[in-house]
């Protein structure tokens, strides 16, 4: 049974989501403290977190920051702004997806089935490797290092920490450098047809890596943004 970390101060909205997460066959827990919420992660071991955003103690962006540095588990962004601002800061922190308040209860539990379904996918592909034969132990590009098989990757020599799809993502330009993929092919081959976000997301994703592996993010040299076609690594 996968069990789900509600952050929420809004105790009637908690309740509701508690609700159908436990009918839905979930375990819930809720803490409505955003300074509550780092201990009970590193303490407890939760399969996804609903996350509301403005919290009292600790914003939702902070722990969203927090958790992304140190864990790796999908957190889904419950809140009630709808700017795109406020959702591209969320995802650019680490969130994996959003959902807007007030929000029907049957899309939201799609969504947390979604996004377990999907990590369950990707952490069996880094527990067992890759089966791929044409997969290289190693891949080096400019100063990185990428290992597909161990899921890790060095630039100039320390290990870089990478979430599930952004590793997915890079491994995949990587294996197919000097290639222009736009962010539809992206989309479809990272998150696939059953993922509930579009093909924005990978804009998203492509910013972070870059914020990781480039010496210049604003000026990348690895991954190339190749204007009206989409993204090139170049090798």
């Amino acid at each position: 049974m996968a069990k789900i970390l509600i952050v929420e101060d809004d105790k009637k909205i908690a309740q509701l989501e508690k609700d159908y997460l436990e009918s839905s066959g979930y375990e819930a827990d809720v803490i409505g403290d955003g300074t509550q919420v780092i201990p009970e992660v590193k303490k407890n071991s939760y399969d996804l977190i609903l996350l509301d955003l403005m919290l009292p103690g600790l914003s939702g962006y902070d722990i969203c920051r927090t958790i992304r540095d140190e864990i790796d588990i999908p957190i889904l962004m419950v809140t009630a702004r709808s700017e795109a601002a406020d959702i591209i800061r969320g995802l650019g922190l680490g969130a994996d997806d959003y959902i807007t308040k007030p929000f029907d209860p049957s899309q939201l539990i799609a969504r947390v089935r979604s996004h377990l379904k999907r990590y369950a996918r990707l952490t069996s592909d880094r527990d067992t490797g890759s089966k791929n034969k044409e997969n290289q132990d190693q891949i080096a590009v400019a100063d990185l290092i990428i290992e597909p098989k161990t899921w890790r990757v060095w630039k100039n020599g320390r290990e870089i920490k990478l979430p599930n799809r952004e590793f997915k993502l890079l491994c995949f330009l990587a294996e197919n450098p000097n290639l222009v993929f736009s962010k539809e092919q992206l989309f479809e081959k990272i998150w696939g047809y059953d993922y509930v976000s579009d093909a924005a997301t990978v804009s998203v994703h492509i910013n972070r890596l870059r914020e990781k592996i480039e010496d210049d993010a604003r000026n990348p040299q690895i991954i190339e943004t190749i204007w009206g076609a989409g993204y090139r690594l170049n090798l």
